[in-house]
């Protein structure tokens, strides 16, 4: 269990404030955790067209947000 335990911690060496964008690094769980927080206060739709066209425009707008983000690691 406590195997590989170390790694998934390594955010917390991190500045507090920085947390909550670094816990993960894999950016689909990132776009599927945004996706859950930003319809669950919805709790309800007419249907499935109007859910897609809530997501997709999540998913663009995190797509268009990322895109003006450079990439720490590439840009040296």
């Amino acid at each position: 269990m406590g195997k590989g335990l170390d790694g998934l911690l390594d955010f917390l060496d991190c500045p507090r404030m920085h947390w909550r964008k670094i816990r993960t690094t894999n950016a689909v769980e990132r776009a599927f955790r945004e996706v859950r927080q930003r319809t669950k206060s919805m709790s309800c739709f007419q249907n499935k067209a109007s859910v897609d066209r809530i997501i997709y425009g999540i998913v663009s707008h995190l797509n268009a947000t990322w895109k003006e983000k450079p990439l720490l690691e590439f840009t040296h």
